[in-house]
């Protein structure tokens, strides 16, 4: 039998065993007035001896969760989930749209499943969230959370306790609502020092006098790290007198405190409930050691000088040298923004080598994914013979390895060891990666695996239980990098499959017509475009085009595509150059696009040695004559196509030659920021008449690279070179 605990002033609810399948008896309600929520929170969490926890309750006209109060813990401590969006992936609205208790066992599975909670809230500690509904209606959720040392599974009786509890809290918000009463926020539950007890002293003056005698400090933090009660000790290494540290938190009455790192040493001791320890540097030279004991009412802080960490200073050694350490606030924050920036895998692979690696102690990393039940290797960095580790590219997934089985199981295999792999691994091949342990951390994103991490270390390495959460929550960020990456590269191979299907795959032969083209998609976002040329072979007269169709993604490429067929369409039946851009260009209006279209288009006839061009916007072409000089050729034109249904393009002959070359291009070619657009213009025209006289393929590639355009596109460039042989 669990006996009910009753503090000053607030109700007392019984549970017992027998009712731990959440059967209670509804019928207890507080008094008129009394705080509702956070009295049942309160019963819940002593219940099931639960540290923390808060109610949420829904927002009235709003798809949103709202915290109607707190307890165990400052409220800081969830500012980023105050408001939580039905539809977010957090425990509390969870247990809402599934209707259904939502367990998170620790901080392995914490990084799995909610990696950007993990992320802010890097601990040992488990949670379960329960939705508070009646069969007919949900008025919000509880969680409450336990320290690391928990078990990892959630038993039936507590299961039952907060089922129950959760629905009994229904009930009475239920009956409030029915009754015109709805339940608001309430004041947060924190541990309060007792009425005895004075700020400053212990609760007797015999325990003060003796905690006074001790040689190192002892001071006391409230749930918000505010000081309670601090010895003469504790002031003199602080280097604070006692009443400057009473009442104000210890990172803001001490100076050379105030740092995130020591703060998040503060709320991990909070919220995991573990002793934990850390030092710091007093100005100039005096290394403190500071251990905190956590408890219900706030924490316990031993302090005293740290030897060991001094002599290494004195010596020219700094913490850490030799050693591995965890990844600071500041470098979490600088990895999330890259990896926000990753676009492929490639990018996933130099980031996480680059930047997560060196941080962790890491010498070599390994991405690992799955395609059609066989594991893959992305990438990988670091390996002294990278041919080792792609042995394993094409396992199968039902082979028995750590990176198989962090795969398919979703856990996190930390091996400190070659013996511990050989042991705990004896069939999967011998590994001869010159590396000594490893971490194999799963990848999940949006709830469903998509790849594995693999850390290597070139000597063994312990993996403590706070290096393993912190690499357990990085794992979230990568998986969440590499999930989009994945995505992008599919899209990407989509893309050129098109591109590559709406170009011509080779230019056909043209009697007395050398011909060379180039097409170079833009460096951001999809790598295609509209831009395309065409020669399309005729029995009379041949014809050449070329047009740019706005902007560089997927349906611009497929808007392209189709002009392209209209014209070899249109000049298949013989029509003139103006006739094939009127129909085009009525073709585009008829198809409804909101894209307009530049084009150039030339019927070519080298036999007479000229040609009839027609001009759609588009930039003009440059002619270079036999003698080498270069003049840029103004065809009559009309606007761009999809713009009039009754536009007129009238042709414009010109003669060619022998020696004649004609360079149609599209503006992605001399098109740059902060470049007026005529200076680029006549740059190409200059080059065009130093190399004309090179082979075409030759003077393509060069003026494709020698252009301003040439590092980064901000459009796709398409270059077409048509040129009369010589006599």
């Amino acid at each position: 039998m669990r006996e009910a605990v009753a503090r000053p002033g607030e109700e007392v609810v019984a549970v017992s065993e027998g009712q731990a399948s959440g059967q209670a008896s509804s019928a207890v309600t507080p008094p008129a007035g009394r705080p509702l929520l956070s009295l049942a929170l309160a019963s819940m969490m002593d219940a099931v001896d639960a540290h923390s926890g808060a109610v949420y309750l829904r927002a009235p006209g709003e798809p949103v969760l709202e915290m109607a109060v707190m307890a165990g813990l400052p409220r800081a401590f969830a500012a980023p989930w105050e408001r939580v969006g039905l539809n977010a992936h957090v425990p509390v609205a969870d247990a809402v749209r599934e209707r259904r208790l939502v367990w998170v066992s620790g901080e392995e599975e914490m990084a799995r499943s909610y990696p950007n909670i993990a992320m802010a809230l890097p601990y040992p500690f488990a949670l379960a969230a329960v939705p508070v509904a009646t069969q007919d209606t949900v008025y919000g959720s509880v969680f409450v959370t336990w320290p690391g040392s928990h078990a990892h599974d959630l038993s039936e009786p507590e299961r039952g306790l907060l089922t129950g509890a959760c629905g009994r809290l229904a009930l009475r918000l239920d009956r409030a609502t029915q009754g015109g009463d709805p339940v608001g926020p309430e004041p947060d539950l924190l541990a309060t020092p007792a009425a005895s007890v004075t700020p400053g002293t212990l609760g007797s003056m015999e325990a003060t006098r003796m905690v006074a005698r001790l040689p190192y400090g002892l001071c006391s933090l409230d749930l918000h790290g505010r000081v309670s009660f601090a010895n003469p000790a504790a002031a003199e290494l602080l280097g604070v007198p006692v009443n400057g540290l009473l009442g104000v938190e210890l990172w803001e009455s001490v100076p050379w405190l105030n740092d995130p790192v020591y703060e998040d040493r503060y709320r991990a001791a909070l919220i995991s409930r573990h002793v934990t320890s850390f030092a710091a540097l007093k100005p100039p030279g005096d290394w403190l050691s500071f251990r905190m004991y956590p408890g219900p009412d706030g924490l316990s802080v031993r302090i005293s000088p740290a030897r060991a960490v001094a002599e290494m200073g004195r010596s020219g050694r700094q913490p850490g040298d030799g050693g591995p350490s965890l990844m600071t606030l500041s470098q979490v924050v600088s990895l999330t923004g890259a990896l926000t920036e990753a676009v492929g895998v490639r990018d996933v692979v130099r980031l996480v080598a680059g930047e997560i690696a060196p941080a962790v102690g890491s010498q070599a990393v390994a991405l690992l994914g799955s395609r059609g039940g066989r594991l893959h290797v992305l990438g990988l960095r670091g390996y002294p013979d990278p041919q080792v580790v792609e042995r394993f590219d094409g396992l199968p997934l039902r082979a028995r390895t750590p990176g198989t089985r962090a795969l398919t199981s979703g856990v996190p295999a930390f091996l400190r060891s070659r013996e511990e792999l050989e042991r705990l691994y004896p069939a999967q091949p011998r590994m001869e990666d010159g590396m000594a342990a490893w971490a194999f951390l799963p990848l999940v994103a949006s709830g469903r695996p998509v790849g594995v991490c693999v850390f290597a270390y070139a000597e063994p390495h312990p993996f403590p239980t706070e290096e393993r959460a912190v690499l357990t929550s990085l794992s979230g960020l990568i998986a969440l990098a590499l999930g989009r990456a994945l995505l992008y590269d599919v899209k990407h191979q989509v893309a050129h499959g098109l591109q590559a299907a709406l170009l011509p795959p080779s230019l056909p032969s043209l009697p007395g017509i050398e011909t060379a083209a180039r097409y170079l998609p833009a460096t951001q976002g999809m790598e295609i475009g509209g831009d395309f040329y065409d020669l399309v072979p005729a029995q009379e007269q041949a014809a050449a085009v070329i047009g740019d169709v706005q902007g560089h993604n997927v349906t611009a490429a497929g808007l392209m595509g189709q002009l392209r067929t209209a014209v070899r369409a249109y000049t298949a039946v013989g029509q003139a150059p103006e006739e094939v851009m009127r129909s085009t260009n009525r073709m585009l209006i008829d198809l409804g696009s909101d894209l307009f279209a530049s084009c150039l288009y030339l019927r070519l006839d080298p036999a007479a040695g000229s040609a009839v061009m027609a001009r759609a916007g588009h930039p003009p072409p440059l002619l270079r004559g036999p003698d080498g000089k270069v003049r840029v050729v103004e065809p009559a034109g009309g606007p761009l196509l999809g713009v009039d249904a009754s536009a007129a393009y009238p042709g414009t002959g010109i003669a060619l030659a022998p020696g004649t070359l004609l360079a149609l291009y599209t503006d992605g070619l001399i098109e740059s920021p902060g470049v007026d657009i005529e200076d680029s213009l006549a740059d190409l025209a200059e080059r065009l008449a130093e190399t004309g006289d090179r082979p075409l393929d030759a003077l393509a590639d060069g003026l494709v690279r020698d252009s301003a355009t040439a590092r980064e596109r901000l459009d796709d460039v398409a270059l077409l070179l048509l040129r009369v042989p010589g006599d």
